[in-house]
């Protein structure tokens, strides 16, 4: 199945306490149906001291939210957008349903 998210998009997050807000994909888990958002999902991570991190303490940093709770954001519109996927010039390429704008390329069909 195609990847209707992918590293780097910038995606819509539609429910959840960070319903509403926007970020940038840092990383897919397909495997998990997991994605993890650039300032979304924060948790705190209590790190002991090490050579590394002298002090120790607690480390804010986001946690991976479930796939089906987020939206590439479309271009036009700036909002959230529904996907389809057409074959153009031998290349896989997603669109946004309702305007048509295209979110970028995924590869050989």
């Amino acid at each position: 199945m195609a990847a209707r998210i992918r590293k780097d998009d910038l995606v819509y997050i539609r429910s959840g306490d960070d319903r509403g807000r926007t970020g940038k994909v840092l990383a897919v888990y397909p495997e998990r149906q997991r994605v993890l958002v650039e300032g979304v999902n924060m948790v705190w991570k209590h790190v002991r001291p090490s050579a590394k991190n002298r002090r120790g303490g607690r480390v804010q940093k986001p946690a991976p939210l479930a796939l089906c709770k987020v939206q590439p954001v479309d271009p036009k519109t700036g909002r959230g957008a529904r996907v389809k996927f057409i074959l153009r010039d031998g290349q896989k390429h997603r669109l946004a349903v309702k305007t048509g704008s295209d979110l970028g390329g995924v590869g050989q069909a």
